[in-house]
C-alpha cells in the first residue's frame, strides 16, 4: 500500500543541541507516528517527533502534524478519503511548500 503523507513541522521546537553533521550537510533525526485509520480534531493522522541517540522515551519535542492525503486504494477503509495521485495537500499558500520556488529569506529566518 502506497500513501501521499503532508508533514507540517514548527521548526522552532526543533532541539538544534541534536543536529548532526554528516557527509552532505545537518540532519535532524525524527520518528513520524501515522494511523490511517483514524484523524484527529484537525484531520490529522499522526505526528512527528525529533529524535536522537539515548532520547528519553515520550519526552522528545512533538514537532508536527501528519495528513495522509492520498492512497492508491488497496484496503482502503471507508473513513479515508482518496486523493488522485497527482493531487497537492490541501495546505496551499503554506511557506515553505514544495510548489513554491526556493525563498532565500525564509531560509534565513530558520533557527538553526
Amino acid at each position: 500500500m502506497k500513501y501521499g503523507v503532508s508533514i507540517n513541522l514548527d521548526v522552532t521546537k526543533i532541539a538544534k543541541e541534536h543536529l548532526y553533521a554528516g557527509q552532505k550537510g545537518k540532519y535532524l533525526s525524527a520518528v513520524v507516528f501515522i494511523d490511517v485509520d483514524s484523524k484527529d480534531q484537525h484531520g490529522n493522522n499522526g505526528m512527528v517527533v525529533q529524535d536522537w541517540k539515548d532520547a528519553p522515551k515520550g519526552q522528545t519535542p512533538i514537532l508536527g502534524n501528519v495528513k495522509v492525503f492520498w492512497s492508491d486504494g488497496q484496503q482502503q477503509t471507508p473513513k479515508q478519503q482518496q486523493r488522485p495521485a497527482t493531487s497537492q495537500p490541501a495546505q496551499s499558500g503554506q511557506q515553505g511548500s514544495y510548489n513554491n520556488a526556493p525563498d532565500d529569506e525564509f531560509d534565513s529566518k530558520l533557527p538553526f
